[in-house]
């Protein structure tokens, strides 16, 4: 993409064309999804509603920020609560891929739920070239199924619209910036949410120990960014291992989970560099996720993996 002011007019022309009537558009509040929106209300206006759905697998303060940053885009959007159908959807599941087309189901049962009130059959959804390159098909290898490709269940009378198909994550980040979204290079974060950082089963307890472990990775990069410590990298985040592992409390022997600390640059989300981070900041991680989740996370480990041979999220 060379020119995202063309981009923009050619796909609010095309959406324009493909949506003859109403449209709901699955908004995550991530730069993709929030691009896909914002150029659906530009083509549809008020034909066009953005659903954000809360899967209970979000990060801490997610709906806020996200229900805020839509309201500055001036998005017409609706919040549903549909964590407990996430939940259940999961019970005793710990295969990746199997978290991955659950959760896609999920979605799409929740979707054509909102798109029946909305009287439509049309889903846009902020599906990026990585998402279908890496879920494979016809010679492509499968990488991972992304849960808005290879998720969709293949009785959904849903007809998909996807605007963004065919951009990277540094063009769409050029399109939003050419669209006024605020923070457009904001880091980003799965559509299956912590289910894909919680290594194994996924419990709400278990979501709970990473969301906070996340939350303070999160905060201690930041600001570790801020005291010109470090570079920020491209992402970061706290995955919760599917392992237990011996620790001290008082005099006392415990077992408890692991954390392990991820952070990477990159450009397209095709490759992707660990960053380096220094030791002081990677203390500061270590102290609080244990003092913070004591006796239930009693050891932090740092992923320094580039991708390939990993990929950028553990699962």
């Amino acid at each position: 993409m060379k020119d995202p002011a063309q981009f923009i007019e050619t796909a609010v022309r095309r959406l324009r064309a493909d949506i003859p009537g109403t449209a709901i558009v699955a908004a995550s509040g991530g730069v993709d999804s929030t691009t896909a929106a914002v150029l659906s209300q530009r083509a549809l206006g008020d034909r066009a509603r953005a659903v954000f759905v809360d899967t209970g697998l979000l990060r801490q303060g997610e709906v806020e920020k996200v229900s805020e940053l839509f309201r500055t885009a001036q998005l017409s959007f609706r919040v549903v609560d549909a964590s407990d159908r996430f939940f259940a959807s999961l019970d005793g599941i710990a295969e990746p891929e199997e978290k991955r087309r659950r959760i896609g189901a999920t979605f799409i049962r929740v979707f054509e739920g909102e798109a029946a009130e909305f009287q439509t059959d049309r889903l846009v959804q902020g599906t990026i070239a990585p998402d279908w390159i890496e879920s494979g098909g016809s010679i492509r290898d499968t990488i991972k199924t992304h849960h808005n490709v290879g998720g969709i269940p293949p009785d959904s009378k849903l007809t998909v619209v996807e605007p963004l198909r065919d951009l990277y994550k540094d063009e769409v980040r050029q399109v939003a910036r050419a669209l006024g979204i605020p923070e457009p290079d904001r880091q980003p974060f799965p559509g299956p949410g912590l289910a894909v950082r919680v290594g194994g089963v996924v419990t709400r307890d278990r979501v709970r120990r990473a969301r906070v472990a996340n939350a303070i990775v999160e905060e201690e990069i930041e600001r570790a960014a801020a005291e010109g410590l470090l570079r920020r990298p491209w992402q970061f985040f706290a995955v919760l291992l599917p392992i237990h592992t011996v620790g001290v409390q008082g005099d006392n022997r415990v077992r408890g989970e692991a954390v392990s600390v991820r952070a990477v640059d990159s450009v397209d989300a095709m490759t992707a560099t660990a960053s380096d981070l220094p030791r002081v900041v990677l203390s500061r991680i270590s102290e609080r996720v244990t003092r913070a989740l004591h006796g239930e996370v009693v050891r932090v480990l740092y992923d320094v993996t580039d991708k390939p041979p990993a990929t950028i999220e553990w699962e």
